[in-house]
């Protein structure tokens, strides 16, 4: 299917959430145990508003249903939602800094049917166009196969501290943009 991806608004935000706990849930249960995924909803897979307000977070809708959504950011953090953010989320330098590839979710029901892949190109896309020559990313196990498709290359496996003593084993990866 042709999907297009807008871009996301405040009032999506409900919808956000329930995609969020439902998907991860799910999609992630193969990788991780259903005590990582609790531990993880909050901290790890939610929402940031920010991403919305600065109008680089993209949803994908059937029949007024948000069935999928990620986005890129110009800003320091790598995953999480905003709740609990404790630190500045300052602005990159595109001249020097890689982009961030943010907060990607697709509904149980329609995964695997080209959601993700397109709105890791409208990411890809803007970000580009903001003058960023690469993008980072931090892929839960699940997502990382989406992610080497599209060139992403491997830079380092770690766990993500949660609470509990809980950990979440995620990987960093990164792509690089030819100049403009």
């Amino acid at each position: 299917m042709n999907w297009r991806p807008r871009l996301a608004h405040e009032r999506d935000v409900p919808a956000l959430e329930e995609l969020i706990r439902l998907s991860s849930r799910s999609l992630q249960a193969p990788y991780y145990t259903s005590a990582q995924i609790e531990a993880a909803l909050g901290p790890v897979f939610a929402v940031d508003r920010q991403l919305i307000r600065d109008g680089t977070y993209f949803i994908i809708e059937r029949n007024s249903t948000v069935i999928g959504c990620g986005g890129w950011s110009k800003r320091k953090s790598l995953y999480g939602g905003d709740a609990d953010r404790m630190t500045d989320d300052n602005m990159l330098d595109p001249g020097c800094d890689a982009a961030r590839i943010r907060a990607f979710f697709v509904h149980p029901s329609w995964a695997r049917r080209g959601i993700g892949g397109s709105i890791l190109t409208a990411c890809e896309y803007a970000i580009v166009s903001a003058r960023f020559l690469k993008a980072d990313l931090v892929a839960t196990l699940a997502g990382e196969p989406l992610y080497v498709a599209f060139g992403y290359a491997v830079v380092d496996r770690y766990e993500i501290p949660m609470a509990n003593g809980l950990c979440l084993p995620v990987v960093r990866m990164s792509k690089s943009f030819a100049p403009r």
